[in-house]
């Protein structure tokens, strides 16, 4: 083995320093870089890889394996690429492994050869869950090491189709003296198993651990890597979990898919709409349904806001769900072009479920919200909105406007006050759409 030398290594870009700083040189991260000890660069050994023409290709190109979820092949894209490397990532006991475990299971039971490696369980551990869940199939395989290199080698002895890594932080190489979950352990293994799969066509699931922080523990250069990062979202005081896509090479980033935990695994939730919208609340002052895009489909949810007599002389801004900029710039507008002062209230806005959305759709039924909470007046019966507001008090059009309409005319709303850019030329059957240009007609037309 070369010898070994001692380095700083960036836990955000990688980069390397031959003294201790604290900030990296490159990305400009502050408290980045922690002690390493590296080694020289192999030169590479092996076969050379031949070039090929995309004639050559095969034809089943678009080919995907279904994991036996529906919401999980949404996030994925339409299913699992064949060669794929999915890094996923949440905190302690969201329920990676279990979920993982269940889709090892049904792609086994479709007759995929499924490899399942654990570091951090042993096998009568793995087996135990697996019972519980109800789960067995032959063509699953499994293993308890944290060798990547007998991993892979027992990964190709079984003629793998699918590899899960659990998890990564546990897995180390021999070719590098540093520990397991190390910034360059993380980053040849890795690497290893990204190459792995690109030349045998395995798809390859890699659990991640998160820091603090909530992002996945390592240099960010891990995430560049791999194809596709999903992140669990979770709240707490919920049974149901989220799994969202940061990154994704087959498909569109930014897709969520909702799942609840049962005491037989997880759940998919093939109507999130029923989760974020309760109609118990909807006809109470200060609460407004809007439809917010999440990936690739539409979503209603409820906005609430509470608008209280300031008890200090520096009212409080509070905003959950949504940016909290935002709200500033919307109580702005209000005071502006809508004739409303709230300056020495409390405003509290809040999105039901936990959810995060992070378009601007969402202004209009934030304000509304306000507004509505502020005067203790309800909004009509079966009303819905979405649209952006400007800073000159004009009503600017949302992507997907006829989707989000045709949504909430399934859920049995009756009215939509959208803008006018956004309405549609066929409308659909059992709703009324009002297109709005200024928030002064909104006001008026939604009470």
């Amino acid at each position: 083995m070369s010898k070994a030398k001692t380095a700083y290594l960036c836990s955000e870009c990688g980069a390397h320093s031959v003294k201790w700083a604290g900030q990296c040189p490159d990305c400009a991260a502050w408290n980045t870089l922690a002690e390493t000890r590296i080694v020289a660069a192999k030169a590479a050994t092996g076969p050379a890889v031949a070039p090929a023409s995309l004639e050559a290709l095969p034809d089943n190109l678009a080919m995907r394996h279904a994991s036996g979820f529906d919401e999980f092949d949404r996030v994925l894209g339409g299913g699992l690429v064949p060669g794929a490397v999915v890094l996923l990532g949440g905190d302690p006991g969201v329920g990676k492994s279990t979920l993982l475990q269940q889709v090892s299971a049904r792609l086994a039971e479709a007759g995929e050869p499924v490899f399942y490696a654990t570091g951090e369980e042993s096998l009568r551990q793995v087996g135990q869950r697996a019972q519980r869940l109800g789960l067995s199939s032959a063509n699953l395989s499994l293993i308890a090491d944290t060798s990547l290199e007998n991993v892979l080698e027992q990964a190709r002895a079984v003629s793998a189709r699918v590899l899960v890594i659990d998890s990564i932080q546990t897995m180390s190489s021999a070719e590098l003296p540093s520990a397991p979950g190390a910034v360059a352990q993380l980053r040849a293994c890795v690497g290893r198993l990204v190459q792995f799969a690109k030349q045998n066509e395995v798809a390859i699931f890699i659990i991640g651990h998160v820091t603090k922080e909530g992002a996945i523990a390592g240099p960010r250069v891990v995430e560049h890597m791999v194809d596709t990062v999903l992140y669990f979202e979770s709240d707490p005081a919920s049974r149901y979990t989220l799994i969202r896509s940061v990154k994704n090479r087959f498909g569109a980033s930014g897709e969520m898919g909702v799942f609840a935990m049962t005491e037989t695994g997880f759940r998919q939730v093939r109507n999130p709409s029923a989760i974020f919208l309760s109609r118990d609340t909807v006809d109470e002052p200060g609460s407004v349904v809007s439809v917010a895009w999440e990936g690739s489909r539409p979503l209603l949810v409820e906005v609430q806001a509470l608008v209280a007599d300031g008890a200090t002389a520096h009212p409080k801004r509070l905003a959950q769900g949504i940016e909290q900029n935002r709200l500033a710039l919307l109580l702005a507008v209000l005071q502006r072009h809508g004739g409303l002062a709230i300056g020495p209230e409390d405003v509290f806005v809040n999105v039901v479920g936990g959810l995060r959305i992070n378009e601007t759709a969402v202004d209009l039924p934030a304000l509304l919200a306000v507004v509505s909470s502020f005067r203790d007046r309800a909004l009509r019966e079966g009303l819905v909105c979405f649209g952006e507001i400007g800073l000159a008090g004009e009503i600017r059009p949302a992507k997907f406007g006829e989707e989000r309409i045709a949504a909430a005319a399934k859920q049995g709303f009756r009215q939509a006050i959208v803008p006018a850019a956004n309405v549609p030329r066929r409308v659909p059957e059992g709703i009324e759409v009002v297109g709005v240009k200024r928030v002064r007609e909104v006001l008026e037309l939604a009470f």
